[in-house]
């Protein structure tokens, strides 16, 4: 790069690549144990850099953003999601603000997946049942799940990663259906069935999969009174965020069964999960791995990064958010 080295604060240990990228071009300030940070500690690392790079796990307040130094002109998110960042108080500072949409595409929706066969095929009492060793053999009714086949899949939020789904479950011949913000193009649905209220899905859904982002509209979409829509039995699976989902009602429907399985990636209060969720049989459940895949982090690092790049070189954001 021809312009003047900027000061660039990385906030958690990033992927080989991109680090190398990130510190060949740029002053980079490392959490180098990777902890981490609190408000008061987030402020401190980023000082007077020119730029932060950070993660979905560092929450970006008003009370952190307010706090940052003049010379802090831009916070690029290693991430799609920007609901850790607010973003209001970033436009009234005149912080620019910009994330990484679209690395997270495919490793998402085949966790997705996987959650779903998982929850299916009860996967994760057969794993439990090989490690402690108390499995003795084959018989014709042990953990017998269920097929996808001509099953329902329905997904709220019909996005990049909805959509990347929907093309994995066609291959495991599961008729699509979706509630989305707007009917997509016919192009885009490729056969899938629209439904204009979540209502309306879950009267046909056999699977439910939660793609959709974190708003005033969605959080704690799934609750006592939409799981009363659903079909007994149904599936829930969500990559999505954790506060789609209403705990305690949730927890209630598997323990009696009125939900059949959850397959879980995403948690309200992550890293603290609520521990009756372990207690579950009928529950698969894996810890945020939606994007750890080596391609998806290393993509997303790299637009993150662009997103500097452009900004210090005068050029638009080529991912922006606000």
């Amino acid at each position: 790069m021809s312009r003047i080295r900027k000061r660039l604060a990385i906030t958690r240990r990033l992927p080989e690549a991109v680090l190398a990228r990130a510190v060949r071009d740029y002053d980079a300030v490392l959490n180098d144990d990777d902890r981490q940070l609190d408000a008061d500690a987030l402020v401190t690392h980023i000082g007077k850099a020119d730029g932060a790079l950070v993660c979905i796990t560092d929450r970006i307040g008003r009370n952190v953003v307010e706090a940052l130094a003049p010379e802090v002109r831009i916070i690029s998110t290693f991430s799609v999601g920007t609901d850790h960042i607010d973003l209001e108080a970033a436009r009234e500072r005149g912080i620019r603000v910009g994330n990484a949409p679209h690395g997270v595409t495919i490793a998402t929706a085949e966790i997705a997946m996987l959650l779903i066969l998982g929850a299916a095929r009860r996967a994760s009492e057969g794993e439990a049942l090989m490690r402690a060793g108390a499995w003795t053999g084959w018989t014709p009714t042990q953990l017998v799940g269920r097929r996808l086949d001509n099953r329902v899949l329905g997904i709220l939020g019909m996005g990049k990663i909805g959509q990347a789904l929907a093309r994995r479950a066609r291959g495991f011949d599961m008729a699509i259906h979706y509630c989305n913000r707007r009917r997509l193009d016919p192009s885009e649905e490729q056969g899938a069935v629209y439904h204009e209220s979540f209502q309306s899905l879950c009267a046909v859904a056999d699977v439910i999969s939660l793609n959709a982002p974190s708003t005033s509209e969605t959080r704690a979409i799934v609750n006592a009174a939409t799981i009363a829509w659903m079909k007994p039995g149904v599936i829930i699976v969500n990559t999505a965020r954790g506060d789609l989902v209403a705990d305690d009602d949730l927890i209630d429907a598997l323990a009696s069964g009125r939900v059949g399985y959850a397959g879980l990636d995403v948690y309200q209060g992550e890293p603290r999960v609520d521990p009756r969720y372990r207690g579950l049989a009928n529950t698969f459940l894996l810890p945020h791995l939606g994007s750890a895949a080596v391609e998806a982090r290393n993509q997303m690092g790299f637009e993150a990064l662009d997103n500097l790049d452009a900004f210090f070189d005068g050029r638009s954001l080529p991912f922006p958010v606000a």
